[in-house]
């Protein structure tokens, strides 16, 4: 991990709050500019991840469906908490691709490596 690296965790149900759109959008800008980016989703921030979310239903418009962008961006780190799934009875099945299930432990330890951690 570079020493100008950006972890952006996720905390926030996708659109109960501007918080989960605000944080992709400072990834996507990072991103755009070649910097080392991670995203991390604990607590309620997981359910920005699943399949089936669709703020349409809200009458909301769903910066979700960006995640399958994130490549563009050269944004390949994308953390979830295993412990964080497990309490809200969710598996790995229902998240989008090309993420990453990971315990607390080690979330904390990638967290580590990081040289700025910003927490939506």
């Amino acid at each position: 991990m570079s020493s100008t690296s950006l972890a952006v965790i996720n905390t926030k149900a996708p659109f109960a709050t501007s918080h989960g759109k605000d944080a992709l959008n400072l990834a996507l800008i990072f991103g755009s500019y070649e910097q080392q980016i991670s995203l991390f989703f604990i607590g309620d921030g997981v359910f920005q991840l699943l399949q089936q979310c669709d703020g349409n239903t809200l009458n909301v418009k769903d910066f979700t469906k960006t995640f399958a962008a994130l490549s563009f961006y050269d944004i390949e780190n994308v953390y979830v908490s295993q412990e964080s799934l497990t309490k809200r009875s969710l598996n790995n099945s229902l998240l989008i691709d090309g993420v990453e299930v990971l315990s607390d432990d080690v979330i904390q330890q990638h967290l580590s490596q990081h040289s700025a951690v910003l927490t939506f």
